[in-house]
Order: C-alpha cells, then structure tokens, then sequence
C-alpha cells in the first residue's frame, strides 16, 4: 500500500498547476500541449520540464510528437476495438479511481502549528547542521613538494589567499586545481579523517603548516572560511514538518481505512 501511496502523490504532485494551455508542437494539426509533455514527466519523478535545459526539453517535446504519431496509427489500425484494450482501459479506471480518492483524501489531512512545534521540539538533533568549512587544497605526490608549498606561502604575506589559488592551479594534481583548489563547503564525514582532522584545526584564513598525508598523496590545505554546528531555526523548517507529518498521518488514515474495510468484508484467500 505505500508504495502505490507514494507512486500516486508522485503522479499528482506533477499534474498540479499544468493548465495544459500552452502549445508546443503540431501535429497534422493535432496539438501537443503541457499535457502531451506531463504524460512524458511522470515517467522522470522529482524532474520539472520548466527546469530542464533547452537540449533536454526539445528531446522530450519530439519523443511526444512521436507518442502523438503513434497513438494515431494505434486508433486508425482499430485497437480500441479489441479486447486487449477494453480489458487494459478497465484496469487504468481503477487504477485512476485508487488515485484520485487518495488526492482527495490528501487534501483532507490537516496538521496544527503546535503539532509542528511539538515535533520540532522533540526532534531538534535531526535539525542540526554540522560544523562546515569552506576549504582549498593542493594535492602533491611528494611530502618534500608540499613543505616547498608551505615554505613559498610564508612569503606571502597578506597574500597568501591569492598566492595559494596560483599554486595550486599550476602545482595541484587533483581535479580541483583549475579552480584555485576550490572544494566548496564541507563537513567533517564528507572527507577521509586524516584531512578532516587537518581542516578543522584551522581557522579562517590560517593553512596547513605541514603537509597532510592521506591515501591520494600530500595535501597543503587552505580555510576560507568556517561556520559553526547550528540548529535549523521552526521557521526555517516547519513547512518541512508540515509535509512530513501529512504524510505520515496520511498513510496511517489508508492503513486504519483498509484494515476496517476488510474487517468488514467477506475475504477469501484461494491458495
């Protein structure tokens, strides 16, 4: 059951707000609107035609002209006529049917601000945000290279940020060189131990004094900056709670729904 739960709220989810106004194909004079293309979307859950690249939404835009090309030649050769089609039709209607109450029942769960608050307070650990750096790295093969690295960076003074970008784009062996080094924010378990340990030792703007030895070679690691552990405030994640616990007592509601119908009918297992 939460599996045809959680395939119908995909399903919908993708449906809502599509007026299926906008055209964007035709074909011999037929059509093809948001809806052709939605049809094509359900299969991709999670991806929005709005976001794709131009390359990505021509593609889907031509496989729909071709989905309109052969649903026509499927009409014209009389399959609606044929048993195989009544039967599978029926079987979609039902389908159609499961999901539409489930929308409909969707729509019913409501969930108060002090049901959201009490979860917040009770849950806090799951809203914390691990101490993060901002972080630079040059990746050599020889710890004699990295201490000439470190030694070249004591000379520069007040211009050791820019000085460690040149290094490493002209001496880092990983692929991070091009971009000055250039790692983005991290947190400890994103990286190996021995270059966690190194980096958050640092403070912003301070550098490895000796080499750090990990299994991909000798790193000399720069901190751009640092940010602290935080705790996510409610407001920042209460429309998260909100859809959680919707969701929650919603397949709670289908649970108690299916079990008292049940209890209600007469049911035979054949085996």
């Amino acid at each position: 059951m939460k599996k045809i739960l959680l395939s119908s709220v995909v399903a919908f989810s993708l449906l809502q707000g599509v007026s299926f106004a906008e055209t964007f194909a035709k074909v011999n004079g037929d059509e093809i609107t948001e809806k052709d293309i939605a049809a094509l979307m359900r299969a991709m859950p999670g991806v929005s035609f709005a976001q794709l690249p131009q390359e990505a939404k021509d593609q889907v835009v031509n496989q729909a002209v071709e989905r309109k090309l052969l649903i026509a030649q499927a009409k014209k050769e009389g399959v609606e006529k044929s048993k195989e089609f009544k039967e599978a039709l029926e079987s979609v209607k039902e389908d159609l049917a499961l999901e539409v109450w489930m929308r409909q029942e969707m729509g019913k769960v409501k969930v108060s601000s002090s049901e959201i608050e009490k979860f917040y307070n009770q849950n806090k650990t799951k809203f914390v945000q691990p101490e993060t750096a901002k972080v630079k790295h040059i990746l050599v093969s020889s710890e004699a290279d990295a201490k000439n690295i470190i030694a070249d960076l004591k000379k520069a003074g007040k211009n050791v940020a820019s000085k460690f970008e040149e290094f490493a784009k002209a001496k880092s062996k990983d692929g991070s060189a091009q971009n000055g080094g250039e790692l983005g924010w991290i947190a400890k378990g994103q990286v190996v131990p021995e270059f966690a340990d190194a980096a958050f030792k640092l403070n912003k703007g301070q550098y490895t004094q000796t080499p750090v030895k990990t299994q991909f070679g000798y790193h000399v690691i720069y901190v751009d900056d640092k940010r602290p552990t935080t705790t996510l405030a409610l407001k920042d994640v209460s429309g998260q709670i909100e859809q959680n616990l919707k969701l929650t007592k919603f397949q709670e509601n289908v649970r108690k729904e299916g079990q008292d119908l049940r209890s209600k009918a007469k049911v035979e297992i054949i085996k």
